[in-house]
C-alpha cells in the first residue's frame, strides 16, 4: 500500500532537525549540527530518514521549513513561523492526557513562550533576546566551563543541596559569574543548580499573567535537560509536562502543516 509522507525541517542557528510523518504518525526524526551549509544539512536528513525508513524521496509528498534557517531551504517546498510550527507541532507531542495552554520553548540562541487557545491556536507569544541567559547555548557554555558535558548537567544539578545565586542576564556576564564561583571553590553541583533556577526565572518573567491556563508543555532541546524541567516546577509551583520529541517539535509541527497543504 502506497503511504504519503511529510518532511519538516526547524533550521536552528546551532542544529538542524527534521521530522517524517504518516498518517499524523511520527515515523522517525534526525538532528545534526547545522555547520556553514544549511542546505547540506538539510538533504542529509532527509536522505538518512528515507533510507532508515526503506521509502524513496518521491514518497515525501510536501517538505515545510520552520526556524532561523527557514527562507534558504532549497529542498523545502514552503515555509512557515516558528511560532505557528511549535503550535502546530504539540498536536502530536503533547501527552495525550493533557491539553497545554501554554509551551515553554527553550531553543539554541533563544527562548520562547507561547500561548494556545482550547484549539491550539495561537493566542500570544513573548521571545526573549538573544543575550539573555536563558538559552541552550547558555547551558553549553556553562558545562564547559565546569567540565562536564551537557548530558550530565541536569542530573549533577539534581545533587545539589544549597544552589548558588546567579543574577546576570547576559551570557558574558553570566559566564564571568560562574567563572568567580568556580574559583571560590562552590561546589559544581550547586552552581549547575543554580544556573537552572536562573533561567528558570528569567523566563518565567517573560509570562503573560492574562494568557495563563491550561497545561504547561515544555519543548526545545532545554526541554530534555531534567534540571531545568525540575527548575520550573519548583519556581511556578505547579505541573511541567515535557513534550515527546521536545527537541523535534518545530520540525513535527511543519510536517503537520505540510501534510495539511499538499
Amino acid at each position: 500500500m502506497n503511504r504519503n509522507y511529510y518532511a519538516g525541517l526547524d533550521g536552528g542557528s546551532t542544529y538542524t532537525k527534521a521530522a517524517l510523518i504518516c498518517q499524523n504518525q511520527v515515523v522517525d526524526a534526525m538532528v545534526t549540527n547545522t555547520g556553514i551549509d544549511n542546505n547540506a544539512a538539510a538533504n542529509s536528513l532527509i536522505e538518512k530518514m528515507c533510507s532508515r525508513r526503506g521509502i524513496r524521496r518521491a514518497e515525501v509528498r510536501y517538505t515545510m521549513a520552520t526556524g532561523y534557517s527557514r527562507k534558504v531551504f532549497d529542498i523545502a517546498d514552503d515555509d512557515i513561523s516558528e511560532i505557528t510550527a511549535h503550535a502546530y507541532g504539540v498536536r502530536l507531542t503533547a501527552p495525550r492526557e493533557y491539553r497545554p495552554g501554554m509551551i515553554i520553548d527553550i531553543g539554541g540562541q533563544d527562548s520562547k513562550i507561547i500561548y494556545l487557545d482550547k484549539n491550539y491556536a495561537v493566542k500570544n507569544f513573548t521571545m526573549n533576546d538573544k543575550c539573555a541567559a536563558g538559552t541552550g547555548k547558555f547551558m553549553e557554555v556553562i558545562a564547559q566551563i565546569l567540565e562536564t558535558t551537557i548530558d550530565q548537567v541536569g542530573p549533577l544539578s539534581l545533587e545539589s543541596k544549597a544552589p548558588c545565586d546567579i543574577n546576570s542576564t547576559c551570557v558574558v556576564f553570566a559566564q564571568s559569574e560562574v567563572v568567580s564561583l568556580v574559583a571560590r571553590k562552590y561546589d559544581r553541583r550547586d552552581i549547575l543548580a543554580g544556573m537552572h533556577l536562573s533561567m528558570a526565572k528569567r523566563i518565567i518573567k517573560m509570562m503573560k499573567k492574562a494568557e495563563k491556563g491550561g497545561d504547561i508543555l515544555m519543548t526545545g532541546g532545554g526541554a530534555l535537560n531534567i534540571g531545568v524541567h525540575k527548575a520550573f516546577e519548583e519556581e511556578m509551583m505547579r505541573d511541567v509536562y515535557v513534550a515527546r520529541y521536545p527537541q523535534f517539535n518545530g520540525a513535527i509541527g511543519a510536517a503537520l502543516i505540510a501534510s495539511e497543504r499538499a
